[in-house]
């Protein structure tokens, strides 16, 4: 259920990020538009982190390295 959740979340930055460019574009450099579709990203991003460290500190997913042992 996590990783769907962290799926999801990683599909709504990519499509804030597409649609930021998409209204760039569209209405030049001084679009509001973009504004608000960059700082949804960037607070979904935010969103992200703060979720995978809590996953993390509660044991729910585990890093690993480059090459696990």
């Amino acid at each position: 259920m996590l990783k769907f959740l962290i799926v999801a979340v990683l599909l709504a930055i990519v499509a804030s990020l597409g649609s930021g460019l998409f209204f760039l574009l569209r209405d030049g450099s001084d679009s509001r538009r973009m504004v608000k579709a960059l700082t949804v990203r960037i607070s979904l991003s935010v969103a992200l982190f703060v979720l995978l460290l809590i996953a993390w500190a509660n044991g729910m997913i585990q890093p690993h390295g480059v090459l696990p042992t």
